[in-house]
């Protein structure tokens, strides 16, 4: 071979191999110098090649010459960031989406994160008063009277259900965050509306704000009451002007001296959206607290502040509720006009006057990630539970209605998600029970818990037809279709979280270097920016190869420290990460701050982040419940949609990311060409190096069968949801009961069928089949009664709820 292209050959892979590497600048300087001194390059050229380089090695030097005025250009360039906007920045911290963000994402690590379990003491709550709380509750009274049972509301406060997350040294519970999240997801599978009663209470909240940031006297006050039941709390953010801008509040507080020489706050608010501010006894508020006479000494405008209200001050207006789609938990508007209270309702006394926002902030990034995918892995069990029961009981051309390609698509959905949404749910509670709180990744929980729950509760809708239309108290799944959208709406309405938070947020906390270059601009610190910037150089450069490189081997040079028949989602999630982060920079880079406005394409780089984390999640729960082959086709199945998503989001980035209008000559030569680039070259090579497919047919039907016919794996899937016991009171059980006979009687019913086709039965078909085969002798008299049983068992489990005209009437008054 001619030396020439040996050393062409052998340049190109040692660059490829420093650069895949993310080796620093001195490495790359000995490798250039090595290769030019190949080449036979002068010693001047060399002399030269080697300066470039010390002045961008030697940091004085190169913050000097080149960072600072570097710098000073990209003022005008860079995001503003508001004050709110910085709060919200620095609440919480980074967990596993720096790792994802980054390119170089640590699986060995990510696989090892704690997966939590329940205590024994958080286990016997589970299995006494949480069971017997949902055998309390009729779900359908309490639809019907739009009123809890006073006797299910006594229980809920004796037993501390309000005082889960209070510490136990206050009479609280002092529950993990994961037992916390159990007991919203099992009473979430019973009653929507006495889940909500309940999560509240342990959500952002008097509790909350207390816990983390109230005086001695007032957790000494308040907390022990707040267990016990004897306050009842809400808290009130939202407004008419203000819901997913929850900065733009304009409730009010300003700061006197009264003629007693204490300091005093009047407030004037008018809140909506309020959970339980009909029924309260102390209201959290939010409100912006003005000093005009400087009273504090921290100027005159103090902020965004959060005090308790005792419901019964003059001036505070409640009892009102609003009709959230007719799901009947108390949701409020409330009032207060001129309402005067002491200097020490600030939660935290005088100290946490305008220090509301970074408290709210904070404690919202570890609730987003318990209440509300907890209630909707609740319903998605259920779903789960009740779809597949009805799939084997419910019959139409002589066969269960399980056996359908049809149903059998929305159903492996389902229960595929199922596993992936409580995959993602215990590994997020991992971290919070670490005392990580990462909004980013509990914002990410919330929204695809939600959304994801929102499409299986219509499949679910789908497979059981008019058992799921028709109300009644054997309709198991009418509420939570009902219930869907406000678990979309609250803490956080799912398009603005989508597509501000989990990007906007993302991009500048998760991105290595980002936030520290935006923050070192404003202000104005050569050195730190001469750090994050060059960092970030480094990282785009090794990004940049890295894309290229496992692009080209279809990620198969990435470590998967996994099962075997899971590497290869390992390696394709290691590709992901690295084409996203550098796309992440390229956006960033040549959109800069109009990128927060481009909304489209900010929710699809938040759609692959996510789902990066749900597939990890997926593998770290595969690994924790120790690579049951069971559950393999489940693991599939969930990283399989994922890699769809994150594809069809990297293709719409793709397309659309400089499909933008322009004015000037400029704008669409420079925004036309990166367009065709991205769109025909990217794009195209995407596509044919495609990351993922849907889950085939054949996968979809081993999940089927299993949850179809193996209770086992059925009743892992669904652990943790209320399953009552007594069919002739409970639908539930009714599906259950008839679910077991029919898995049964199929034995007996394949005997049958054979000697029909033999000929030895005549060509009868349902009972009357039955009895021919009892009186030829074909059966036993035990099989002919199991067949009996589960006949009527079966009958039994279809019905539908009907009403006189007058029961009609009253359903709806």
């Amino acid at each position: 071979m001619d030396n020439s292209i040996v050393q062409i050959v052998v340049s190109i892979l040692a660059v490829v191999v420093v650069g895949y590497l993310g080796s620093p600048l001195f490495i790359w300087a000995i490798a250039i110098l090595g290769l030019l001194f190949w080449f036979g390059a002068s010693i001047p050229t060399m002399g030269v090649v080697a300066g470039l380089f010390l002045l961008f090695i030697i940091k004085p030097i190169r913050t000097l010459i080149v960072s600072k005025p570097l710098m000073g250009l990209m003022k005008g360039f860079m995001p503003k960031i508001s004050e709110t906007e910085r709060t919200a920045l620095e609440a919480g911290v980074v967990w596993v989406e720096q790792d994802l963000f980054s390119g170089k994402p640590d699986f060995k690590k990510m696989l090892n994160e704690p997966y939590p379990g329940l205590t024994v003491e958080e286990k016997a709550f589970m299995e006494g008063p949480c069971e017997k709380l949902c055998s309390m509750i009729d779900a359908w009274a309490y639809w019907k009277t739009r009123e809890m049972e006073d006797q299910v509301w006594d229980f809920i406060k004796k037993e501390g259900f309000l005082g889960m997350i209070i510490p136990k040294e206050y009479g609280g519970l002092g529950f993990s965050a994961l037992a916390h999240s159990e007991v919203v997801m099992k009473v979430a599978s019973r009653s929507i509306p006495a889940c909500v009663t309940v999560m509240v209470p342990n959500s952002l909240g008097p509790a909350e704000l207390l816990i983390h940031y109230g005086t001695d006297e007032q957790k000494k006050h308040y907390l022990p009451r707040l267990a016990r039941g004897i306050e009842v709390p809400c808290f009130g953010l939202t407004e008419p002007g203000a819901g997913s801008d929850a900065g733009a509040i304009v409730s009010s507080g300003e700061l006197f001296k009264g003629d007693d020489g204490k300091l005093y706050i009047k407030l004037n608010w008018n809140k909506r959206y309020i959970t339980l501010a009909a029924i309260s006894t102390v209201i959290g508020l939010a409100f912006k607290l003005k000093d005009p006479k400087n009273l504090l000494g921290k100027g005159e405008d103090l902020g965004i502040t959060a005090a308790l209200i005792p419901a019964s001050t003059p001036g505070v207006v409640i009892g009102k509720r609003h009709d959230p789609l007719g799901v009947p938990f108390y949701n409020c508007p409330t009032q207060g006009k001129d309402v005067v209270v002491s200097i020490d309702a600030v939660v935290g006394g005088a100290a946490g006057c305008g220090k509301g926002w970074l408290m709210l902030m904070e404690c919202l990034a570890a609730g987003r990630g318990i209440s509300l995918p907890a209630q909707s892995v609740g319903g998605a069990k259920l779903c789960t539970r009740v779809t597949s029961a009805h799939s084997v009981v419910r019959q139409q051309f002589g066969v269960s209605i399980g056996l359908f390609e049809g149903i059998e698509e929305p159903l492996a959905r389902i229960a595929g998600l199922t596993y992936g949404l409580e995959a993602m749910r215990i590994y997020t509670l991992g971290a919070l029970d670490k005392g990580i709180k990462p909004p980013v990744i509990t914002a990410m929980s919330k929204y695809y818990s939600t959304e994801i729950g929102r499409q299986m509760i219509n499949d679910a809708m789908d497979i059981v037809g008019g058992a799921g239309i028709s109300f009644g108290p054997r309709n198991l799944i009418g509420q939570i279709y009902v219930a869907t959208p406000i678990g979309i709406t609250v803490e956080g309405a799912n398009i603005l979280t989508r597509t501000l938070i989990i990007f906007g947020q993302g991009a500048l906390r998760a991105h290595p270097y980002a936030f520290k270059e935006v923050d070192s601009v404003e202000k104005g610190d050569a050195a730190g920016f001469d750090s994050a910037f060059w960092g970030h150089v480094g990282h785009v450069v090794r990004n940049t190869f890295r894309s290229v490189v496992l692009s080209m081997t279809r990620g198969y040079l990435a470590p998967a420290p996994v099962h075997p028949e899971l590497k290869m989602y390992v390696r394709r999630l290691t590709w992901a990460s690295a084409s996203y982060a550098i796309m992440s920079d390229v956006a960033m880079g040549t959109l800069g701050g109009t990128l927060k406005f481009r909304e489209k394409v900010t929710g699809r780089f938040a759609d692959i982040l996510a789902w990066m984390y749900i597939a990890t999640a997926t593998l770290r729960r595969f690994e924790a419940e120790g690579r049951r082959e069971e559950d393999l086709a489940f693991a599939k199945y969930v990283l399989k949609k994922s890699l769809s998503e994150i594809q069809k989001a990297f293709d719409g980035i793709f397309d659309n990311m400089y499909a933008v209008k322009q004015k000037s000559i400029t704008g669409k030569l420079i925004f036309g060409s990166m367009h065709f680039f991205f769109k025909e070259v990217i794009g195209a090579w995407s596509r044919i190096n495609s990351i993922g497919s849907q889950a085939s047919d054949h996968l979809q039907h081993v999940i089927c069968y299993q949850i179809l016919n193996n209770l086992e794996q059925r009743e892992r899937l669904t652990d943790g949801i209320y399953v009552p016991k007594d069919p002739s009171k409970e639908q539930l059980a009714r599906l259950e009961n008839a679910m077991k006979l029919s898995l049964e009687a199929e034995k007996i019913e394949k005997k049958i069928s054979k000697a029909r086709r033999e000929k030895i039965l005549p060509k009868l078909k349902g009972q009357a089949l039955v009895e021919a085969a009892f009186e030829k002798k074909v059966i036993a008299a035990d099989e002919y009664q199991l067949l009996k049983r589960a006949a009527e068992a079966r009958w039994d489990a279809i019905q539908v709820d009907d009403f006189t005209q007058e029961q009609y009437v009253s359903n709806h008054v």
